[in-house]
């Protein structure tokens, strides 16, 4: 139930939260995809406290767009790991979504709750409260999987299944083929010059590509589409709630393992996904998996943070995406 910010709205951001014992305090510091896919376990959330004002730790553009889609209540700006603007009387429920501890617990912890859920971490003396959760963390788990066992184990109902987000799509997407080069970092970005040619044959068997990126991936995003009459670049204009909308409207959606990846699991968009350091069995579509292919010669144990294409994401040719996308393209026509 959603309930009257202090800055004076009943959804979206605010500088400084007052908590109280009405609360539920939800830390997610995190950039787009590690958000989607924690959805399904803030739906959990608010199963388990169905009359306490859900506020969510994180990235303030991505709350307010929760909010605005009534995942979570209010957000508070979370940095990083840097201390949280909160205050009042304390007396809440903490939900640690970000990690395994000790630092996020610790964070948590500061904002005084009567009762922490998260995973067990002794370095952090949690569980330290009667009533704390603290279920063992497990390496093998998918991330849906993981963030919603910890809230089931608090009593919210809860899986991937509720991963999906009511989005209206951009009639601006009908009928193109989105590609997404970007990705945020070198280990997750497919050469250019491989997103050049697969943009340059989907539009040379007449389909309408756009080619979405950040404000920063202009310059990426208008070297694909260079000399393509038919592929445009919108780079920029796909910031949020505006890309999850084109997402949600295109026919198909190709892309690395990005946040934008998550979001077509959100919003039921068909995709080929291209997978390089990470194991799409930890990461990859979640629900509505024949939606989705996944191309991936790896064995996860590449850094996803790597400055350097990732070999198993090199490995992936552009006839393969193309015999993907076309595989796709045609199920989309006949369904």
């Amino acid at each position: 139930m959603a309930l009257a910010d202090v800055s004076g709205g009943s959804t979206g951001a605010a500088r400084h939260v007052p908590l109280g014992p009405g609360d539920v305090l939800v830390l997610r510091a995190l950039g787009l995809g590690d958000a989607l896919t924690a959805v399904a376990a803030l739906r959990g959330v608010r199963r388990a406290w169905p009359d306490r004002r859900v506020v969510l730790a994180g990235p303030e553009p991505l709350g307010r767009w929760f909010a605005g889609l009534g995942v979570v209540d209010t957000v508070v700006e979370a940095v990083g790991l840097a201390p949280l603007s909160v205050g009042g009387r304390g007396g809440h429920v903490a939900v640690d979504l970000h990690g395994r501890g000790p630092q996020s617990h610790r964070l948590l912890t500061a904002t005084r709750p009567a009762r922490l859920v998260a995973f067990a971490c002794p370095a952090a003396s949690h569980p330290s409260r009667p009533d704390d959760v603290a279920p063992t963390w497990r390496d093998d788990e998918h991330e849906v999987e993981r963030w919603c066992r910890l809230v089931r184990a608090a009593g919210g109902a809860c899986d991937a299944e509720d991963l999906r987000l009511a989005v209206e799509p951009s009639p601006d997407a009908r009928d193109a083929v989105l590609l997404h080069p970007g990705a945020a970092s070198g280990a997750r970005r497919w050469p250019v010059e491989r997103w050049r040619t697969v943009a340059r044959r989907l539009v040379a068997a007449g389909h309408r590509v756009l080619v979405t990126g950040s404000a920063p991936e202009r310059d990426l995003c208008a070297a694909v589409v260079e000399g393509i009459p038919g592929a445009q670049a919108v780079a920029g204009r796909s910031e949020l709630p505006e890309l999850a909308a084109l997402v949600a409207g295109c026919r198909l959606l190709v892309c690395g393992d990005t946040g934008v990846a998550h979001l077509a699991t959100a919003v039921g968009a068909p995709s080929v996904l291209l997978f390089g350091p990470t194991a799409p069995a930890e990461w990859g579509p979640a629900v509505d998996v024949e939606r989705h292919v996944v191309l991936w010669h790896g064995d996860g144990s590449g850094d996803p943070h790597g400055a350097d294409v990732d070999p198993a994401l090199a490995a992936i040719t552009v006839d393969e995406v193309l015999a993907a996308a076309g595989s796709v393209l045609a199920g989309v026509a006949t369904g």
